[in-house]
């Protein structure tokens, strides 16, 4: 990162013309300095008062902090007796659950890599995935399993084991229920020191511009992300509700929700995939604050909006977090005709930047079309023209490259 304190930076714009750099213009945050450290001990022991971390949205169980990390403990002491060690992938294949979180923080606690898909995948797509990321360990559900028929690898259920003769064609060595009864006291778990630059997850980017493409992150990476969370909120606010309604194997809903808002001590109610009913009655039980979605979502919203208005109280409500796509003028102001309490957050991200990059934090950023916010803390920016790979100016239209703490490996 430059040294910014000598450089003439246009304060409005955040632009250095000497070096056609844009710097962020929110407050820097520090980085721990202790090189052996991994994510999961970086979370576990960040300050905050929150109680509940996580909540089922369809069976009602709350998961709390001491919960949580009693369950990490529990599932890293089975991970380590099956023999998963430091550089290990261990892939997820499953809808959202309360457990996702619980298996990403204890595979990372080992030193060893998450690697995820979407258990809508074809079995085809998952031999594809499994042959460049080399998983030793699968985590999925019973519903997904005879599309991993054939698989060498050993599988742990999350759910309850049903013995069929589909699940009888693979290695089902546990289920995430029995880990979580496992007793950690006096016992020795096999665990290398792990470092900030390790890699800690190997997700697949959307493939926007391409085939899905692997990206790893490292832990830093990753303390970067979840540092920004705590960084950019707002102690005055109380606790905060999250709804997790984007799904946990991409980096939206990975990064935010399975470890992000954790350093908040933020609660976050769990969908095990989006059902517009049910996302709605999740905001009313539990008295929801912040909603995030996808631009087609917003627009049913609007659509919807007298009907919704009358079955479900919104009024816990304080924002809708939009990513993925940009929001229309109209659709926003047509979203603020309808729901004049909410306000709109936009944000831009990639899986290469470790769900980091731009966004819109307060209600004046929020008034500003046509912008996803400002560049996220220790971020750098250029718009280079990908023709030349020259840096452009203020106002001029070109590709967006990126450098800070978040930035893949």
């Amino acid at each position: 990162m430059a040294e910014i304190s000598s450089l003439r930076i246009d304060p409005r714009s955040g632009f250095c013309s000497s070096n056609s750099t844009f710097y962020s213009k929110r407050v820097p945050f520090p980085l721990p300095s202790n090189h052996a450290l991994d994510i999961t001990t970086f979370i576990s022991s960040y300050p905050h008062h929150g109680k509940t971390a996580f909540i089922d949205a369809a069976t009602g169980r709350h998961l709390s902090f001491s919960q949580l990390w009693q369950s990490v403990d529990s599932v890293s002491t089975c991970l380590s007796e099956l023999g998963i060690r430091k550089g290990n992938v261990v892939i997820i294949i499953a809808p959202n659950s309360i457990f996702l979180p619980i298996v990403c923080l204890s595979v990372m606690s080992l030193g060893a890599i998450i690697t995820t898909s979407n258990p809508l995948n074809t079995s085809r797509e998952f031999a594809v995935q499994m042959a460049d990321s080399k998983p030793v360990l699968v985590f999925t559900t019973t519903q997904v399993v005879p599309k991993l028929a054939g698989s060498p690898l050993p599988i742990v259920l999350l759910d309850e084991q049903v013995a069929t003769e589909k699940t009888g064609q693979v290695k089902i060595v546990t289920t995430i229920s029995e880990m979580l009864k496992k007793e950690t006291k006096d016992k020795i778990r096999v665990k290398d020191r792990v470092y900030q630059d390790d890699a800690a997850t190997l997700l697949y980017s959307s493939g926007t511009t391409g085939a899905s493409k692997g990206v790893i992150s490292s832990h830093r990476n990753l303390m970067a992300l979840t540092q920004s969370f705590s960084h950019l909120s707002n102690p005055e606010k109380g606790e905060q509700t999250h709804i997790c309604a984007v799904p946990m194997f991409h980096i939206y809903g990975f990064g935010a929700f399975a470890v992000g808002k954790l350093t908040q001590g933020s609660k976050v109610v769990i969908l095990s995939k989006f059902d517009m009913k049910e996302m709605l009655s999740a905001v009313e039980k539990y008295r929801v604050t912040c909603l995030p979605l996808v631009p087609p979502i917003l627009l049913v919203m609007v659509k919807e909006a007298d009907e919704i208005r009358k079955k479900y109280d919104l009024s816990s409500l304080e924002s809708i977090v939009c990513g993925g796509a940009p929001l229309s003028k109209d659709l926003i102001n047509r979203f603020r005709e309808k729901f004049p309490s909410i306000d709109i957050r936009q944000g831009y991200a990639m899986t290469e930047s470790t769900g980091f990059g731009a966004s819109m934090e307060t209600p004046e950023e929020c008034l500003k079309y046509g912008s996803v916010g400002l560049l996220s803390p220790n971020l750098e920016a250029k718009i280079v023209d990908p023709t030349t790979g020259m840096a452009l100016e203020v106002n001029q239209k070109g590709e967006l490259w990126l450098r800070g703490p978040s930035i893949m490996k």
